[in-house]
């Protein structure tokens, strides 16, 4: 009896707020400087998705209070929907609580752990409760509280809940007092809502750090995010476990309908396929179902051909978000080249769809004698730490970058040069290295899908870099033409006293090309573009010229001009501003249309897939005129 008993007092049940209460740097809380970032993280995640899901324009304000030496107030302010009253304390106060685990969906949280454990982070380290108060639209008052979590129970301790007037239509703050540390870097608070900043341009924030200093991340873009869709589970890659959990949980009465309406892509015909296959009665009950008959089931699911997962549960960036976002965020560098996102297909891991997204930024003052920096973002998300376990970063450094222009030693590892690589990975359940998500798995399905977007970004730079090559070579070959046949004629007229003669003519025998020539001016704050076009040709040319600069506040669909009865040896300008500075600019890409491309010189016959609503500018129009 005695040994029973001693049994009894050493086996106890702990509740999952306990278990992370002595186990925090399993979520991330590993150091002081980690913790503090990990709360700020936790708590604009939640305000990005609960805007997201509700089609609001972000506008969000992060502020560091320093209370003591070691001791901060964290602050984290939105505009979304607001939480209902009740809720309030099981978000905020039960871990893993959530409104997004049970659905098949791509969001930025999906454990329902993170501002819970930021919360019981601040308690542990603190003795302190948190402060949260949210207002719905439509009501007359917000509610506060003052919470902590009961441990034992896994339930939010109420210290205080009291109605307050707040000067907002809707929306959440929440504050947490925790011991932290605040650094500046690479992998510092301030990084981290920049980068976030590249991933949502259509962000509005303002971020107030200890010392009171404020910054602000303007909105580019007045577009909401496009929210995912909740799907069922598809077939494929589920566990034994999981098709058994589904069978007993289910409202079907029978095998046939629990196929067709509890799983994705499974049609009448196709469930009765597949029933056929593992030996399964259509009529019989789910709950019933065995473990050989589930093994019989998973295998049949292999052997049909069914339909890839559905997409629209994933919610990409797009081209426009990631061009407008790295713009916004990295204009300071002036870069000289961005480069066309690539957006590649939706793929499959383990039964569950994913894609990769990316985006490239080259030269202006970027360092060149370093490697090239890689910003990570999982479920746009971005990854500040643990680097070198990403299957983001091994991609990257098992692409061979040589061959595409930049340096790499022996065609492994990260590539030098000035350049920064955007890579964004999102699906419905990536495969984190840990559940503080800080890197994703190297599994190979997604590590390919990353290569060959690096590839394709490749081949973008290297065209770009040939470009600027041949644009040098063709600005050399004007300048001789334009140099050394009328100093040849003047020279040729003074020996034979007579005249010299008109040079055009020659010129145009000689070349018989219409040459496209670029010159600029760099301002404070502004670069003037003139574009001069000269017909070296035997006949009158008309044509549409394009002008695609590289950067720049100018419309991305390019600017035109209708070039009209250009004479042989006839000369026409044109002009545009690009707004900002450009240290390294490398020139404006400039495509025509209604001439024989054998006869031009400095541009390229205009894409058959190029967006040709441009928008026209008349002969000596600036773009600021307009």
């Amino acid at each position: 009896m005695v040994r029973n008993r001693d049994t009894q007092d050493r086996f106890k049940e702990i509740s999952i707020s306990e278990f992370f209460e002595k186990n925090k740097h399993i979520l991330g809380f590993d150091s002081p400087q980690k913790s503090m970032f990990m709360v700020v993280k936790e708590a604009l995640d939640n305000s990005l998705d609960a805007c997201e899901e509700n089609s609001i324009l972000p506008d969000i304000s992060v502020s560091i209070r320093k209370d003591h030496t070691d001791q901060y107030t964290v602050t984290v302010e939105d505009n979304g929907p607001g939480i209902n009253r009740q809720e309030i304390p099981k978000v905020f106060g039960q871990l893993l609580y959530g409104s997004r685990f049970h659905r098949l969906r791509q969001t930025r949280g999906q454990q329902g752990i993170g501002i819970t454990a930021a919360i019981l982070y601040g308690q542990i380290t603190t003795g302190k409760v948190s402060n949260v108060k949210s207002k719905i639209a439509g009501d007359e008052v917000a509610f506060e509280f003052r919470l902590g979590i009961n441990v034992k129970d896994n339930t939010a301790n109420i210290v205080e809940e009291k109605p307050v007037i707040w000067n907002r239509v809707s929306g959440t703050s929440v504050s947490i007092p925790l011991r932290g540390k605040y650094q500046v870097g690479r992998q510092s608070i301030f990084e981290y809502l920049k980068e976030t900043a590249v991933s949502n341009p259509n962000m509005q924030l303002l971020f107030t750090d200890p010392d009171n200093r404020k910054y602000i991340f303007n909105r580019a873009l007045e577009v909401p995010s496009k929210p995912s869709v909740p799907v069922k589970p598809y077939p494929l890659g589920l566990e034994m476990g999981e098709v058994q959990s589904m069978a007993k949980e289910s409202h079907e009465k029978s095998m046939w309908s629990f196929l067709t309406s509890d799983f994705n892509r499974i049609s009448r015909n196709l469930a009765s396929e597949i029933l056929k296959l593992a030996g399964i009665e259509e009529n019989k009950d789910p709950r019933q179902i065995t473990l050989h008959e589930i093994s019989a089931l998973r295998e049949a699911f292999t052997k049909v051909k069914m339909m890839p997962p559905p997409t629209d549960c994933l919610s990409p960036l797009g081209e426009e978000f990631i061009i407008k976002g790295l713009k916004n965020v990295y204009e300071d560098h002036h870069p000289s080249f961005y480069c066309r996102p690539v957006i590649r297909k939706a793929s499959v891991y383990n039964g569950n769809p994913f894609a990769v997204e990316a985006g490239l930024v080259y030269g202006g003052d970027i360092r060149g004698d370093d490697q090239v920096r890689i910003v990570r973002y999982a479920n746009k998300v971005p990854l500040l730490y643990q680097p070198g376990a990403c299957a983001i970063t091994r991609a990257i450094s098992e692409t061979d970058w040589r061959s595409y222009g930049l340096e790499q030693r022996q065609g492994t590892g990260i590539p030098f040069g000035p350049a920064i690589i955007f890579v964004h990975v999102y699906g419905v359940r990536l495969p984190y290295t840990s559940e503080s998500k800080e890197a994703i798995a190297n599994v190979e399905a997604i590590m390919e899908e990353i290569k060959l977007a690096m590839k394709i970004m490749g081949r973008s730079l290297k065209s770009f870099m040939n470009k600027k090559d041949k644009r040098q070579k063709i600005n050399e070959k004007f300048r001789l033409v334009q140099s050394l046949i009328p100093e040849i004629a003047r020279k040729a007229a003074s020996i034979v006293n007579e005249d010299q003669p008109a040079v055009g003519p020659i010129i145009s025998k000689i070349a018989n090309v219409v040459f496209i020539k670029e010159n600029t001016v760099q301002r404070d704050d502004s670069m003037e573009i003139e574009v001069e076009i000269i017909n070296y040709s035997g006949e009158e040319r008309s044509f549409t010229l394009y002008a695609s600069p590289p950067t720049g506040d100018v419309p991305e669909e390019g600017i035109s001009w209708n070039i009209d009865n250009l004479l042989p040896s006839e000369s026409r300008k044109v002009s545009f501003t690009m707004k900002g500075k450009f240290i390294d600019y490398a020139g404006t890409d400039y495509y025509f249309k209604g001439i024989d491309p054998v006869y031009v010189q400095g541009g390229e016959l205009l894409p058959s897939d190029w967006n040709v609503k441009s928008v026209k500018i008349e002969e000596g129009e600036t773009q600021d005129e307009q």
